[in-house]
């Protein structure tokens, strides 16, 4: 099963635009995604509706961080992605007629629910600024600058 990476792809778009003092257009953050800026476009209108993100179309446009980054959480940013699968782990069968298979996926069932509601409470207690200051912690301690345009030049 592939992994969907797109939390990870957003939360590190995300932080780049918090560098940035003006727009940044589906193009830039296509090239630092390694994608098409059609699936930016898509990704971040999720995130235009919950009201992380604007957009400005025409020259000088792209997209800007509406909200203040101690104000969006990770579980934020997965909500308005769509809530993608958390695991690529499942039962093998849904509704399996054998009843050794009904107690694994009884003592599955309730590991799985068990472990994502773990994992969004934790989504949920870390901001994007809590990133942003890791980041800028790393940045200081490697010496280097970081540039959306040119860090991720093909």
């Amino acid at each position: 099963m592939k992994r969907d990476s797109r939390l990870s792809g957003v939360l590190h778009v995300l932080l780049h635009m918090a560098e940035v003092d003006g727009p940044v257009t589906s193009e830039t953050m296509a090239q630092a995604m390694s994608t098409n800026p059609a699936v930016i476009r898509r990704i971040m209108a999720g995130l235009r509706e919950a009201g992380f993100v604007r957009s400005e179309k025409g020259h000088g446009g792209g997209w800007t961080i509406a909200r203040n980054l101690a104000a969006i959480t990770l579980r934020d940013v997965y909500v308005a992605l769509g809530t993608p699968e958390l695991f690529a782990m499942g039962n093998r069968t849904e509704a399996p007629g054998c009843l050794v298979e009904q107690a694994v996926n009884a003592a599955l069932d309730g590991a799985f629910r068990e472990a994502e509601a773990l994992l969004l409470d934790r989504f949920g207690a870390v901001t994007l600024a809590e990133l942003s200051a890791d980041f800028h912690a790393r940045m200081v301690a490697s010496g280097k600058t970081i540039d959306l345009e040119t860090v991720h030049a093909v």
